[in-house]
């Protein structure tokens, strides 16, 4: 192994190190109030975009950019840190931008796009459409592909299933997390009834991470028993839409716990980038919960990790 692949992936690590983790996160959440939880980021690696006085919507979305600007630094070391499998999967960021960009175009609220710099594919060109019909055309000249919809809520449903699709097909390490968030998707779309209402290229991806059978389900129950054997996990038990939220959570555990594994390899590569996303990725998802807790009043966020532990 080279001697600059040894260093990337010394470095993809450290930046890993740099994460709030549980116990910080533990700490912000039992604050009394959102802006002593934002005094705390402050000393963190979230400094970097939480201000205090935001709101818990603007921090939220401040911890999501602290992310991708720590993944965009991580893409930016090139092959050695498998630039491949994290470039991949941080196209997922992508999908927020749409959908906010779609929010403003139907005169809707919406936050600010996240600057995706070196990670962006289509949204430079998605950010200059004026209608719907033009994002939809903007997407099917990229690689993304056409979403096969131009309504706001078939095309994140189709977007969101062929990033599984892309994650599946071009990063094999985390293959189980894109077979349960495209279950998750599913699971969602069932919930809101709107999976008969799936654009045929998200109905093609479906199949593509799950089989044959899940677009038939009627419940929740029959979703985790239909899709295919590598999503059966982040549906196990589920039964009730309103524990659905269990499933996502649940799904977070994985990506992180992965990650730890992957990160851990001696070689670096492909599965270091995608084990280090993973525990950028999930930390930003604890951060944002433990801000709202904190929004709250400050609470106990052992408890809902606990619950699908």
């Amino acid at each position: 192994m080279s001697a600059s692949w040894v260093a990337a992936g010394v470095r993809a690590r450290g930046l890993a190190r740099r994460r709030l983790g549980p116990e910080g996160a533990a700490r912000v959440a039992r604050r009394a109030s959102l802006g002593a939880a934002l005094d705390d980021l402050g000393h963190t690696t979230y400094q970097h975009d939480v201000r205090p006085g935001m709101d818990l919507r603007q921090a939220q979305h401040a911890v999501t950019a602290t992310v991708i600007w720590n993944l965009r630094v991580l893409a930016g070391w090139g092959p050695a840190t498998g630039a491949g499998g994290p470039r991949l999967l941080s196209t997922w960021f992508e999908i927020p931008n749409v959908a906010c960009h779609l929010a403003t175009l139907a005169g809707r609220d919406a936050d600010p796009p996240f600057q995706l710099g070196s990670l962006s594919t289509a949204w430079p060109r998605v950010s200059g459409a004026r209608h719907p019909d033009e994002v939809r055309r903007a997407l099917a000249a990229s690689a993304w592909g056409d979403p096969g919809a131009s309504d706001p809520a078939g095309i994140q449903m189709a977007l969101q299933l062929a990033w599984a699709r892309r994650v599946a097909d071009g990063a094999p390490e985390a293959a189980r997390w894109a077979a349960g968030y495209a279950a998750l998707v599913m699971a969602r779309a069932l919930v809101a009834g709107a999976l008969g209402a799936l654009p045929p290229r998200a109905r093609r991806d479906a199949r593509h991470l799950l089989g044959e059978h899940g677009q038939g389900a009627g419940t929740l129950g029959d979703l985790g028993r239909l899709v295919a054997h590598a999503a059966t996990w982040v549906l196990e038990g589920i039964d009730d839409p309103d524990e659905l939220w269990r499933a996502e959570t649940r799904w977070w555990a994985r990506v992180e716990a992965d990650g730890h594994v992957l990160a851990a390899r001696a070689q670096s590569g492909d599965a270091t980038g995608v084990g280090v996303f993973g525990l950028l990725a999930a930390d930003g998802w604890r951060t944002r919960a433990a801000l709202e807790l904190a929004a709250r009043g400050g609470g106990s966020l052992d408890e809902v990790l606990d619950a699908v532990a």
